[in-house]
């Protein structure tokens, strides 16, 4: 391959005043994750931010997921720092109680019989599905046409499974950019995940309306520990990686019909250059047995791979920010190019022609 260096691209504009929500064009038409189904529990409220919007999540009275707008209607306290009472939300700072509708249901300084405002707290939809709480960060709740992104192999027999909770100091298209990226392996990951080689690769890139899908042509490619616990017999590795709109990645890596690892990845935008990703890691290692391995030794192993990435992340968007978004793209970057167009044509609405694609590139690990 003869990696022909593009010419730059456009620099990304500066951010406008507005909230990330009011200005991400049809991003925000689509589910996001608030937390884990473990993190929220009946006791207390979670503070969480979406696209910069500020939320209050916990249970109702049925231990049913809710998410308000973080912010009393009485003097803008924020809620997800005060009480669950009964399965309502208390204000720390009055006491101002809402039932799950939103709406106010007691106000203590005013004794049983006060008049209670008509207004409401800004209710987002809610819905808890493998083991996440996903939130609808759209305008307008009857324009919901989609479910939330099926986690593969959640709590299904025979399937290994664990979430990761990982802060990342750069924005959500440069985060799944990085999870499917494959020659930064060799250096970042250098030991843990791959090694140089100079073996030759074949990429298969596909940009469909909705999503980015690439299949790799290397059958004797392998990721640092496979040969002891995923692949121990050496059977052809098949590699795709795969992004689907607004931000979710998943990486899968199939040894046979009985072994396989996968990695997940919803990255959830809280600013322009603050993301929290929520990752699963699937895997079947052919037995019982050799499942229980994988809870034991695969979590530390991730953890540190995943490290690895903040670090360089947080390299990345330290450049970004301080000199905005000015990329030389080298063939073997279709696949960047491909999720950054997906991404800009929903935040602009929709605007333009995006037609399906399919590009070939080799390169070199």
């Amino acid at each position: 391959m003869n990696p022909r260096l593009a010419t730059p691209e456009t620099p990304t504009a500066p951010a406008d005043s507005r909230l990330l929500l009011e200005r991400c064009g049809r991003l925000r038409d689509y589910w996001y994750v608030a937390c884990t189904s473990a993190e929220l529990g009946r006791d207390a409220p979670l503070g969480r931010v979406i696209l910069e919007e500020a939320l209050a999540v916990f249970r109702d009275a049925q231990g049913r997921a809710v998410a308000f707008r973080d912010r009393c209607l009485h003097r803008n306290a924020m809620l997800s720092e005060g009480e669950v009472e009964g399965g309502c939300l208390k204000c720390p700072y009055h006491g101002w109680t809402y039932d799950s509708r939103g709406s106010c249901v007691r106000i203590p300084s005013e004794g049983q019989d006060c008049a209670l405002p008509k207004d409401r707290l800004r209710r987002y939809p809610v819905r808890e599905q493998d083991g996440l709480v996903w939130v609808w960060m759209g305008a307008d709740p009857e324009r919901i046409d989609k479910d939330p992104f099926p986690m593969p192999h959640w709590d299904e027999p025979g399937w290994g499974a664990y979430y990761m909770i990982t802060e990342f100091e750069n924005d959500v298209t440069n985060c799944a950019e990085n999870f499917m990226d494959v020659p930064h392996t060799v250096f970042v990951h250098k030991g843990w995940f791959r090694s140089t080689t100079r073996k030759q690769i074949k990429m298969v890139v596909e940009r469909t309306p909705d999503s980015v899908l690439c299949t790799y042509h290397q059958p004797q490619d392998s990721i640092g520990f496979t040969r002891f616990l995923l692949n121990p017999t050496g059977e052809p590795m098949v590699h795709t990686d795969k992004f689907y709109l607004p931000n979710m990645t998943r990486v899968d890596y199939d040894f046979g019909s009985r072994r396989s690892f996968i990695i997940t990845s919803h990255s959830c935008p809280v600013s322009d250059y603050q993301t929290r990703v929520y990752t699963l890691i699937s895997f079947r290692l052919g037995n019982r047995l050799l499942n229980k391995l994988g809870k034991l030794f695969l979590p530390p192993y991730t953890r540190q791979v995943i490290w690895q990435d903040v670090v360089i992340m947080a390299n990345q968007g330290k450049s970004l920010r301080r000199y905005g978004a000015e990329f030389r793209n080298s063939p073997c970057d279709v696949l960047h190019r491909y999720i950054e167009s997906l991404r800009e044509h929903e935040q602009r609405d929709g605007e333009g022609t995006l037609r399906p694609q399919t590009t070939e590139v080799d390169f070199f690990v």
